[in-house]
């Protein structure tokens, strides 16, 4: 009797060690439609960092629930709901695009769970709606436009001729860019959502004669955009300053096309530094192309977690100490050393960059500035 009592008190210990051990992950991005390219990045770089750690974070085991919200904000809140009701995972992290992130922020809130953003950073969220167990380990959505606008005043441009999608993120991002860049206007164009022909805007823009082009057409808009920017002969001739328009998801089709245009971010492949080296040597060996920012944010993600678990020994059960340890982002980051903001959101540096041919030849992201150092959010001051 007395060793049977033994064998069943191993027996619950083993099985408590061996729930410990397992830390459930939902990672959600856009895997389809015309955001798969940046969601598909995104699981790339996630997984990378983990099979790097032997299918662990923190030395725990970690089981991946990969989810595609198709881009639609009530599939997204579906997914959600699943993850936290069915599979109870620990923790979620990822989302690609911002109008997704703001329909499940509410039921991520709700459950008090702790999510670790890969992308997507909507202005609300790091403002009025922030909350304690939000960490988004890329940046807020406007630092990318916020950082043109300083290049812009850097460079000496004064007549500027601004152009993008009439849509949400279009005109945050126009308001991003003019926050920093204080100088005229020559026109403030925006186009239709998903627009294949820029011809007139184009037309209009050479009458404009502007100092400079500001623009963000992310995705196909962007490849369709530059090509006929070039076409027209502006390519060279009129400097051209972009966010999410010339990335690791658009360079590929747009190779020399795209050659001298300018773009905005907090990382690129060329960072010296080991972590992003080393990185950046595997994603290519693993899947034959440089990663994109959205593949190197997403990888970063699974290093702030792997340094978060290894804090709490694994504990995912004590969410204070899980935040805080996540809050610390004591680890070797891609982008070099940063801190998060009370409201979740990094303060790091922001970069300008040249499309460029790397030393082997390949069109590519070529690091020229900083015009943004240990840059903080314009909306940090009203999250309470």
């Amino acid at each position: 009797m007395k060793t049977l009592i033994q064998l069943g008190a191993l027996s619950i210990a083993m099985a408590a060690g061996t729930a410990m051990a397992d830390v459930k992950i939902g990672f959600v991005a856009t895997l389809s439609g015309s955001g798969a390219a940046l969601g598909q990045d995104m699981v790339d770089g996630f997984t990378l960092a983990l099979e790097e750690r032997g299918g662990k974070l923190g030395g725990q085991t970690v089981k991946l629930f990969k989810e595609d919200d198709q881009l639609k904000p009530d599939v997204g809140v579906q997914i959600v709901q699943k993850l936290i009701e069915r599979e109870k995972v620990d923790l979620v992290a990822g989302v690609t695009f911002s109008n997704v992130m703001m329909a499940i922020a509410k039921p991520l809130a709700d459950a008090d769970m702790t999510f670790v953003g890969s992308n997507a950073g909507p202005a609300p969220l790091a403002g009025k709606q922030c909350n304690k167990g939000f960490f988004f380990a890329s940046w807020q959505n406007d630092s990318q436009a916020e950082v043109m606008g300083k290049f812009a005043v850097d460079e000496g441009y004064k007549k500027v001729y601004i152009m993008a999608p009439n849509y949400q993120s279009g005109r945050d991002q126009v308001m991003g860019f003019k926050r920093f860049y204080k100088g005229g206007v020559a026109g403030e164009v925006y186009t239709q959502l998903n627009q294949p022909d820029y011809s007139a805007e184009l037309a209009q823009l050479q009458a404009a004669a502007p100092d400079a082009v500001y623009a963000f057409f992310p995705g196909g808009m962007g490849v369709n955009f530059i090509k006929q920017f070039k076409q027209a002969g502006l390519m060279g001739r009129i400097p051209l300053l972009t966010v999410s328009t010339v990335d690791g998801t658009t360079l590929p089709a747009l190779k020399d096309t795209a050659l001298g245009a300018y773009a905005g971010s907090f990382w690129g492949p060329d960072f010296q530094n080991a972590t992003s080296k080393a990185f950046v040597a595997a994603f290519e060996k693993k899947y034959g192309r440089i990663p994109s920012q959205y593949a190197a944010q997403a990888y970063d993600s699974a290093l702030l977690i792997d340094s978060a678990l290894k804090k709490t020994g694994g504990n995912v059960a004590d969410k204070k100490a899980l935040r805080n340890a996540l809050r610390a982002a004591d680890y070797a980051s891609l982008r070099g050393r940063y801190k998060f903001g009370a409201n979740g959101f990094p303060v790091q540096d922001f970069f300008a960059f040249e499309v460029a041919k790397d030393g082997a030849g390949r069109v590519s992201l070529k690091t020229i500035a900083t015009p943004l150092k240990a840059h903080q959010d314009a909306y940090a001051a009203e999250c309470k």
